[in-house]
């Protein structure tokens, strides 16, 4: 039962505490469930980024829910996903009802100016850690930059991006296994 309780209470710090989205969460998946907890590898946490942004719903929900499924099956899967969305739902129903009296106002206008820039770096931040554990070879460097120019110059979903990838990944891996016999 403990390990529920754990699984709760870190993705609900986690859910009050992340600005900005998925992408925002990373910085902070990273160091409370790879470096606090060790959960989950770096590795396996950009795996399930990866899957996240592939499958239906919010990346940072599924992983999470991932994240939970690892430690304790369906169960912890419910109780990771349901820690990390029950601030906002919390927040959001207090925010909706008082939004309409505070947006206009320039300080609200201006802390959210302020929170937006610190998220941008923060998933800076994070990018970087990953790219170091991810790029490790000259295949996944060719990769990072073939996808960083495709991505920047076409407007593809990141499902084809993460599917090439992996088709590669495949491809590479199946050849360099024929090439042993």
């Amino acid at each position: 039962m403990k390990i529920y309780w754990e699984l709760f209470i870190t993705f609900f710090r986690m859910g009050a505490i992340t600005f900005g989205g998925g992408y925002a969460m990373l910085p902070i998946l990273q160091r409370e469930v790879v470096e606090g907890k060790g959960w989950c590898t770096d590795q396996e946490l950009t795996d399930y980024y990866a899957i996240g942004q592939c499958t239906p719903g919010i990346i940072a929900v599924n992983t999470a829910t991932f994240i939970g499924f690892k430690q304790r099956g369906v169960p912890g899967a419910l109780v990771a996903t349901y820690g990390l969305v029950a601030p906002s739902f919390i927040v959001i129903g207090i925010i909706a009802a008082l939004l309409r009296n505070f947006a206009e106002y320039a300080v609200v206008r201006n802390a959210f100016a302020g929170i937006r820039v610190v998220v941008t770096v923060l998933i800076i931040n994070a990018v970087i850690k990953l790219l170091k554990s991810s790029v490790v070879d000259k295949l996944t460097a060719v990769l990072f930059a073939a996808v960083a120019l495709l991505a920047f110059f076409l407007d593809l979903s990141p499902v084809i991006f993460v599917l090439a990838a992996a088709a590669v990944g495949i491809a590479v891996r199946v050849g360099k296994e024929a090439g042993k016999k």
